[in-house]
């Protein structure tokens, strides 16, 4: 007996994601990924050290309950409005194994986080891409299309970095017969977030994670806030243990902590002006970023310039989408690093 593949045809058929690159050599300066360039929270530091004893022979709390109730005090909600995942992505599938199934249909904006395609096509499932206007905004009546089961909205959002307002997501809610999933991965770099409207509007869903204002990407931990009716629903879906314990040790110590939170917020959000202005002084054409990057387009072949930084050692994310052109984003890193980001970028900009 013989086959092409084991493998369920639509499987064999995806292209997959593919992370950011993840450099081992050293020296290398790492643009691309959107970690943070500080360090965790020293509490988190303690909070795992702590967890290190017998306990680690036992399973973890299946639910995560002093990390939820963290969480719920952190946002003003009931703690069975809160679910701990692996990192958002593991909500994001979690989320997508729950509402749709073969053949259905799952919509999301573009240019955006290429992850929402891949977790369609695993479900077999249909995918309409709903291109953002100009202005980086959504029209509702277009974005709302008949037969829905599940849409994705990044907000803040990737590569661009912009936002929709609060009243503009609840619009695109009104309009949705099905989940809306909130991705608020880079809510803490921005002005506002849409956690309020899930009193109001039962079908959102806000996702949340540790890896980019937490500073705590190497501990995959996440969150997602919505009505108790979804959690109980989503609780089936999950992992049984799909948090270990050091994880939720680590991120409620760090949630805690508000004043380091803010401590690095604010030196981000200053050298992401400073980032700003420098690439927009070098010819790119950059949208007011309410993320911990910028996107780049305009300027010479973003191809080129990518591979003749990364000849220096510096990475940065080229990103490609259809019918757009190529563009770069720029993770805002210390200072210090993007003084040599922009040492190196500029003579590469002159000579293209």
């Amino acid at each position: 007996m013989s086959r092409d593949s084991f493998f369920r045809p639509h499987i064999d058929r995806m292209a997959g994601y593919v992370p950011g690159e993840q450099p081992r050599d050293a020296g290398v300066l790492k643009l691309n990924t959107n970690e943070n360039p500080y360090p965790p929270s020293p509490r988190a530091f303690e909070a795992i050290a702590a967890s290190l004893d017998d306990r680690l022979r036992r399973y973890p709390d299946p639910m995560g309950t002093a990390f939820r109730q963290a969480a719920a005090r952190r946002h003003g909600v009931d703690p069975e409005m809160i679910l701990a995942g692996n990192g958002s992505d593991d909500l994001l599938t979690i989320i997508t194994r729950a509402f749709v199934g073969p053949g259905d249909l799952l919509v999301y904006p573009t240019p955006s986080y290429i992850l929402y395609r891949t977790l369609a096509e695993l479900q077999d499932a249909r995918v309409a891409e709903v291109s953002f206007g100009p202005d980086w905004s959504l029209d509702p009546a277009s974005f709302a299309l008949p037969g829905t089961k599940l849409a994705f909205v990044a907000n803040p959002n990737s590569p661009s970095g912009t936002t929709l307002a609060p009243e503009q997501v609840a619009r695109l809610a009104e309009r949705l017969d099905c989940p809306l999933v909130v991705d608020e991965a880079y809510a803490d770099f921005a002005a506002s977030d849409c956690v309020s409207l899930i009193a109001s509007h039962p079908n959102v869903i806000v996702t949340r994670t540790f890896s980019k204002g937490y500073s705590l990407a190497g501990l995959r931990l996440g969150y997602l806030i919505a009505r108790p009716e979804v959690i109980a629903g989503l609780v089936k879906v999950k992992d049984s243990y799909n948090c270990d314990s050091l994880s939720l040790a680590g991120a409620t110590a760090a949630l805690e902590d508000r004043d380091y939170l803010a401590q690095t917020q604010g030196k981000i959000l200053a050298t992401r002006r400073r980032l700003t202005d420098a690439v927009r002084a070098l010819g790119y054409d950059v949208p007011e970023s309410q993320a911990n990057f910028v996107w780049c387009t305009g300027g010479p072949p973003a191809a080129e310039v990518y591979q003749a930084l990364k000849a220096q050692k510096i990475l940065v994310r080229l990103m490609r989408y259809p019918g757009r052109p190529d563009g770069l984003r720029i993770t805002v890193g210390t200072d210090a690093e993007i003084d040599r980001l922009l040492e190196a970028l500029g003579p590469i900009v002159a000579a293209g």
